[in-house]
């Protein structure tokens, strides 16, 4: 499947910088040429904190030609911490005395549905901890029924423990929009090290996951790996291998690349990253991934600060969450956040100043939900994003879910400053138009 002695011979290559090479590599990315593992592995090493600012500008270049200004809002919805698994980094692991352990009732999960979507948002991701027996597929149907049926939420995207085909098709046909999985690392022996117990010890069954995923008829997938558990040039070679076997064989490179970075978790047997990676380093892998896999989307969770995610932004990244949280229950304070959160959070900023900070970099921060209603998914939305067309649709949508967003912001000295914003970044008559119209 993934040719793991290759990744490690890559991953451990030391070569010197070569301008010539570098310029060669961006201008195959930038022309949507694949990029090789070798070429992958070059990018990867390059240490120069200037090379590394001149990466992020091209892989920023590339999300804009691909998607254009918008940046996708959403935020998680997590069902559950009561999990069977023992991963040694993770708060949710089955031994964490401190945990407060809560499963949502489909009541309780539509209320922090409304919340979200009272807030604005009409996408969310459900997190369930790993346990068949308390949040199975009988369990997740009901929640996502209950969701579409009673709340405004426009997609749901689920993140949850790897299935059989059987299960997978039963969640795709109620409507889940992605399924995503993250590998964690792909290094075997460090991942049998840090799971220790239950199924997802299983490191094959994980690896495979995707391929049962898009069998059982999804579209999207979103994979990533857990960057400071192991040697992140392996991991993040292994990632974009990985994302290069599902184009092979499925037709389209996943949907998301999430990038999270290992943060302290209250009660986990590992506290520190094995192999932390710098600031520096992590906005070098997020621009990787946008050269290597130029139609994903990237994602950033709160588990990074405020001022390195806006930074982010102009690395290639295209998702972000906001005012998130990780605890069953923790938008409407069933379990406080630090008793039931899966890690800690490092940007805790609102909602409004997350759609502010995103203006003032002449961004448009998007609530779209549209491709999934008009079929714009798998092959079909790569396609399109390869040749420059999603961005299109990209830009309107943004534009209209943005000012319905403002529209219902009661923060008047809030909703002034993104008007202000957006008029300075919108100056087209169009685009003032249809300000003036929603806001009557």
């Amino acid at each position: 499947m993934l040719e793991f002695q290759k990744i490690k011979e890559l991953s451990e290559k030391k070569s010197e910088f070569d301008k010539g090479r570098f310029d060669e590599i961006i201008h195959k990315s930038i022309s949507f040429e694949e990029l090789s593992l070798d070429e992958i592995s070059f990018l990867l090493g390059i240490e120069d904190r200037d090379v590394v600012s001149d990466l992020c500008k091209w892989a920023f270049e590339i999300k804009r030609l691909v998607f254009g200004d918008r940046i996708v809002l959403f935020a998680p919805l997590y069902l559950s911490n009561e999990c069977s698994n023992k991963c040694l980094y993770c708060g949710f692991q089955s031994g964490n005395e401190y945990e407060v352990r809560k499963t949502l009732s489909v009541e309780e999960a539509v209320n922090e549905a409304k919340f979200l979507t009272k807030r604005g948002f009409r996408r969310t991701l459900l997190v369930t901890a790993e346990n068949k027996k308390i949040c199975g597929v009988d369990y997740i149907t009901k929640i996502v029924k209950a969701l579409y049926d009673e709340t405004d939420m426009n997609i749901l995207h689920l993140n949850s423990a790897p299935m059989e085909v059987d299960e997978l098709r039963q969640i795709r046909e109620i409507g889940v929009g992605v399924f995503q999985v993250f590998q964690e690392t792909y290094h075997e022996e460090t991942y049998r090290k840090y799971h220790v117990s239950g199924k997802k010890k299983d490191f094959y069954y994980r690896l495979t996951c995707m391929d049962r995923a898009l069998t059982a008829g999804f579209k999207d997938v979103g994979i990533g790996c857990l960057l400071g558990l192991y040697d992140y040039r392996f991991d993040v070679l292994a990632t974009i291998e990985h994302a290069k076997y599902l184009k092979k064989n499925y037709g389209t490179y996943p949907h998301t690349i999430s990038v999270p970075r290992l943060r302290y978790a209250k009660g986990a047997l590992v506290e520190n990253p094995p192999y932390p990676v710098d600031d520096t380093t992590f906005k070098k892998i997020v621009a990787v991934y946008r050269l290597a896999v130029p139609t994903s989307g990237i994602v950033i969770s709160t588990r990074e600060p405020a001022l390195l995610r806006d930074e982010i932004l102009e690395c290639g990244a295209s998702q972000i969450s906001a005012e998130s949280s990780t605890a069953p229950g923790g938008y409407t304070g069933k379990v406080l956040n630090e008793e039931g959160a899966q890690f800690t959070l490092n940007d805790t900023r609102s909602l409004e100043d997350v759609i502010i900070s995103i203006l003032e970099k002449n961004m448009l921060p998007s609530f779209c939900t549209s491709c999934y209603r008009k079929g714009r998914e798998g092959g079909v939305f790569h396609d399109l994003a390869i040749k420059g067309h999603i961005k299109d649709f990209c830009e309107e949508n943004a534009i209209n879910t943005f000012l319905e967003y403002i529209k219902n912001l009661e923060d008047t000295a809030k909703k002034e400053r993104m008007l202000e914003l957006f008029d300075r970044i919108y100056k087209n008559n169009q685009a003032k138009e249809k300000m003036v119209c929603v806001l009557k």
